[in-house]
């Protein structure tokens, strides 16, 4: 019935307000209001409570041929069981998001209105197995469904309160205050399995304009986990069609609260940058994080190059480089980049490679361009671990997409001796030994992979000679 276009031509609102009824309070000399969340009352401001007054509820059909190859048997399966139990549960979130800009899904994030001990009792008695229970306290169970599919089901919640990097929550059936506690309107919006669309400040309409807004006051979400800084950023790189457009009130809340990521660990730090890096506007985006004073908390030195960084950007583009090598065009010298792992703790691959492209980022190839990066893979060959994949990042960074074409393809000959041959010579194993396989070895490269396994034995006693000399 639906047509696979526009947002707008998939759409068929419904929409209508929905009220919460709100219990006036005093709460530290602030008026504010408690709701009925779970079997407690929680508490907003008064500013939180305007805003879910003012949010309606927007509703469209969705009927996609996206939509429907995310119903899996396991899917269904598990729908039904809830179902069967009388609990509600919809798609959650990012698959949402993600089908709107008709995109295929290939995670599915549930939400629905059964306690976590409604789901586990559920589960045990269908003999479904539930793993890595870490989640339960905020409300997530996740199930494996005939031993395929795995599938986090995470219970309506509600924040009790926040500390800019974890949140206490309570559970709630209410799903306009689930949707009013996450990031961002395109994240906040639910799927029912009919096609239905659920959409409480106005994602749908931000998805079809590709915008990227916080849920009510951008201060507010941010300071309920200073994280979502980053993840904005992630954000407007995946759904934004055009750079610098960012909203005022939005880069005014960054910057004001930008020092909250001084509490955020580095692994979370690096999980949201490589993809912002890597990502759609990444230029635009990390001269924004700059203007923000972002970048002071996450990494990155006091003195870079925005215009190499773009730069680095233009060059890349469509070569998929990895995070590390786009980074490194902020850094200097070697020691910056030691000091970003300070913070960031990335993986020891991740730091050479940075370490790599800046050493050999500004040498000159020569003439032969060709022959000195198969030298330097040859070279390093049992000295660095990856020396091929290295080279080819540098070659990226560098816009050498003929060279790293032909790189990429390009197989280093077996090197014709190995220790074994100078023990038959006598060459007894230590220094000395290590040093005249490293010295035929330099020799082999020199003759560009030329000298036979003869030749090069022909030369032992002159590499003896020189070595003890």
């Amino acid at each position: 019935m639906w047509k696979k276009k526009s947002v707008h031509q998939l759409v068929k609102f419904s929409l209508f307000f929905h009220p919460i009824p709100p219990w006036k309070t005093q709460i530290s000399g602030r008026t504010s209001f408690s709701f009925l969340g779970g079997s407690n009352r929680f508490y907003i401001s008064s500013n939180q409570a305007s805003r879910l007054q003012q949010s309606h509820l927007v509703k469209m059909k969705l009927d996609t041929p996206e939509f429907h190859k995310l119903f899996t048997s396991e899917l269904k399966t598990l729908i039904a069981l809830f179902e069967k139990n009388k609990h509600e549960i919809r798609i959650a979130g990012g698959p949402v998001r993600d089908l709107l800009m008709g995109k295929v899904c290939h995670d599915v994030d549930l939400a629905t209105t059964a306690t976590p001990t409604q789901m586990k009792e559920m589960f045990e008695l269908e003999g479904i197995r539930m793993i890595n229970n870490k989640g339960e306290s905020h409300g997530t169970i996740t199930a494996r469904i005939n031993d395929k599919e795995n599938y986090e089901v995470t219970t309506l919640r509600i924040d009790i309160r926040t500390d800019g990097r974890h949140a206490e929550v309570e559970f709630t059936k209410d799903w306009q205050l689930d949707a009013y506690r996450r990031d961002l309107t395109i994240n906040a919006m639910f799927l029912d399995v009919d096609g239905t669309v659920y959409d409480y400040f106005n994602g749908i309409e931000d998805v079809n304009n590709r915008k990227v807004r916080f849920v009510g006051d951008p201060a507010d979400r941010i300071q309920e986990d200073y994280l979502r800084i980053l993840r904005y950023f992630r954000f407007y790189g995946r759904v934004a069609a055009t750079a610098e457009e960012h909203e005022e009130a939005t880069l005014k809340a960054i910057s004001e609260n930008a020092e909250g990521l001084k509490g955020i660990s580095g692994e979370r730090i690096w999980l949201e940058l490589q993809k912002i890096l890597t990502g759609n506007h990444a230029a635009s985006i990390v001269k924004a994080i700059v203007q923000t004073g972002v970048y002071k908390y996450i990494g990155f030195p006091d003195s870079l190059s925005l215009e190499e960084f773009e730069s680095v950007c233009e060059r890349t583009e469509g070569s998929v480089p990895t995070p590390m090598t786009r980074m490194a065009a902020l850094f200097s010298d070697v020691d910056q980049i030691y000091e970003m792992n300070k913070r960031l703790k990335v993986s020891t691959d991740e730091l050479k490679t940075c370490l790599f492209v800046v050493m050999y980022r500004d040498q000159s190839p020569g003439e032969n361009v060709m022959q000195y990066y198969q030298h330097l893979i040859a070279s390093l060959a049992g000295k660095e671990n990856k020396p091929h994949e290295r080279v080819v990042e540098l070659l990226k960074y560098k816009g050498m997409g003929e060279t790293r074409k032909a790189i990429e393809t390009w197989n280093m000959p077996r090197f014709p001796i190995s220790g074994k041959d100078l023990l038959e010579m006598n060459v007894k194993k230590g220094p000395v030994f290590s040093k005249a396989l490293g010295e035929l070895r330099r020799r082999w490269i020199e003759s560009d992979f030329q000298m036979t396994r003869e030749e090069l034995l022909d030369t032992i006693g002159e590499v003896l000679s020189d070595i003890r000399s």
